[in-house]
């Protein structure tokens, strides 16, 4: 007989724990009460004892993964003698299943990215079920609600079953996919479930998270699927079986995903009338190509927006909603600092393989006159100003093809040129390559955004909540520029630059703006290369 080993609730208001240690491996042989691996939650640390007599067949979780309460870590088996399972579990009928043949079996899991994730929707399959995969290897991406990444493979082995399809949202430390660590897979057929009293699907369909359901759905000929996060939705909504069925699924393969559900229960409230028509966009049949355009009549089409512009698009409506803000513009002369860059890139990259360029020297005058003026390193919290002692700067970086992401530099007041110039290359390219944790874009204070890495004179940029300013940087150009020189005035050709910058008139008026504005200019005209 198998026993499952699960994560156990430590207190009532503990939802989670981390494995921290295994004490024992796959095969050994246990004795109920010894300790079999150890925990670390919010509250304690904990030696976890073996709930049976047996042998240890399966671990499921691994050292520093964090899973919820009640998830199955590891299987004990009691009898004498281990029965190798013969047969994977099948998926629905849009997602080929498999079953194992030899081998070691290896769970993948929604990861978690940050304290306060719970969940993440996969975005993207870089494998299929069968395909080799390597140590590392990416096999896919998720989108949370702090930052887009790539997941890569645990082991060396094969892609053995998909059990979520992209587009579906999933809570962290839910299995999305397994991977064989040895031996070959041959398909399986779909095993259908047993039908159930209408008052008590909810109930079978949420014992596990590899339960499914076979319900027909008319519309479009085909078994439906349904996650565990969108059944809890549909239980806690009071959202009937036959109303589940009914609603359209943007998920592949027309599954419902949390975002249905929840849009299906807000029409539902307001009254409006639920739609029963097919989706505005097409589910193709191969998952890699994603949602595709649908074009209407010859001059419109309709293209669903990706996880990062549905992200954008919330953070500044709920930016331009909640600060009032005001944009101050001056002109620069950075001759100094070009004339510095001009003579020195090439010694830089050699000695420290970056580009030299103007955004250290703007980031070092942005926090030095933070320092000068704290309430632009504050924010806001009902009748309170929140100053915060430490400068995390942030860097907009731009995302292919139409996305941007503001990763920030820790305590970025520590550091100097050469490593400010260092750090903002490193969240760049970690922004472009999927690599943020939601760390990376957390508890930002302050932010910088270059709109003339594009040719963009200036602009009016969005602050980034919960922040209270934002600096923008114009393009650095050659123009014809006044000056006086032994009291004559003249004409001299200079690389002539625009800083905005955008705060909000609740905490940063006119006044204090425009002092801010002028440290920084009067730093960079006068930079003192000398602390390069």
């Amino acid at each position: 007989m198998k026993v499952n080993v699960v994560m156990p609730k430590m207190g009532e208001s503990i939802s989670e724990g981390t494995i921290i240690k295994w004490h024992k491996k796959k095969g050994d042989k246990i004795k109920k009460d010894e300790i079999i691996y150890e925990i670390a939650t919010d509250k304690v640390d904990t030696e976890i004892p073996s709930p049976a007599d047996g042998v240890l067949v399966e671990i499921k979780v691994f050292e520093q993964e964090t899973v919820m309460v009640d998830t199955v870590v590891a299987i004990i088996e009691t009898e004498e003698e281990v029965i190798e399972q013969k047969e994977m579990e099948p998926v629905d009928d849009h997602i080929p299943s498999t079953t194992q043949v030899g081998g070691e079996s290896i769970d993948v899991t929604m990861p978690k990215m940050g304290e306060s994730i719970m969940e993440g929707t996969i975005i993207k399959w870089h494998k299929k079920v069968g395909d080799k995969v390597e140590k590392d290897e990416i096999i896919y991406e998720i989108s949370t609600d702090k930052v887009d990444t790539e997941v890569p493979s645990p082991i060396e082995g094969t892609l053995t079953e998909i059990l979520y399809g992209e587009n579906e949202t999933v809570a962290v430390g839910t299995v999305v996919a397994k991977i064989s660590s040895r031996g070959g897979i041959v398909k399986s057929k779909p095993v259908k479930a047993e039908p159930a009293k209408e008052e008590n699907k909810f109930n079978v369909l949420l014992k596990g998270d590899k339960v499914k359901t076979q319900t027909f759905d008319k519309r479009k000929g085909v078994n439906k699927f349904y996650s565990p996060l969108v059944l809890n939705i549909a239980k806690k909504e009071n959202v009937s079986f036959s109303e589940l069925e009914i609603i359209n699924g943007s998920g592949i393969g027309g599954r419902v995903t949390k975002k249905d559900i929840l849009n299906y229960i807000s029409e539902r409230k307001s009254g409006e009338k639920i739609s029963s028509t097919i989706p505005l966009y097409s589910i193709p049949s191969d998952a890699d190509k994603g949602l595709q355009p649908v074009t209407r009549g010859k001059d419109t089409e309709i293209i669903p927006m990706d996880n990062v512009r549905q992200r954008i698009m919330e953070h500044v409506v709920k930016s331009r909603d909640t600060s009032v803000h005001v944009t101050g513009v001056v002109e620069v002369d950075m001759t100094v600092i070009y004339n510095f860059i001009k003579n020195n890139k090439e010694g830089f990259l050699q000695r420290e393989n970056i580009k030299l360029t103007y955004m250290p020297f703007i980031a070092y005058a942005a926090i030095r006159a933070l320092k000068e003026y704290p309430l632009l390193n504050a924010s806001i919290e009902g009748n309170n100003i929140v100053v915060k002692k430490f400068i995390n700067l942030g860097i907009a970086v731009a995302v292919e093809p139409n996305g941007l992401l503001v990763p920030n530099i820790k305590n970025a007041d520590e550091r100097n040129i050469k490593g400010l110039a260092k750090a903002i290359n490193e969240i760049g390219e970690k922004t472009r390559t999927k690599k943020l944790i939601p760390d990376d874009i957390m508890n930002g204070t302050f932010s910088i955004t270059n709109y003339g890495v594009f040719g963009s004179l200036f602009g009016t940029p969005i602050i980034n909540q919960p922040e209270v300013a934002i600096l923008g940087t114009g393009a650095v150009y050659k123009k014809p520029v006044v000056m006086e020189v032994d009291g004559i005035e003249t004409i001299a050709i200079k690389p002539m630059m625009y800083l905005s910058l955008s705060h909000d008139h609740r905490l940063v008026d006119g006044m204090l703006g425009g002092r801010f504005l002028k440290y920084i200019k009067d730093m960079l005209e006068n930079f003192d290369t000398s602390i390069v």
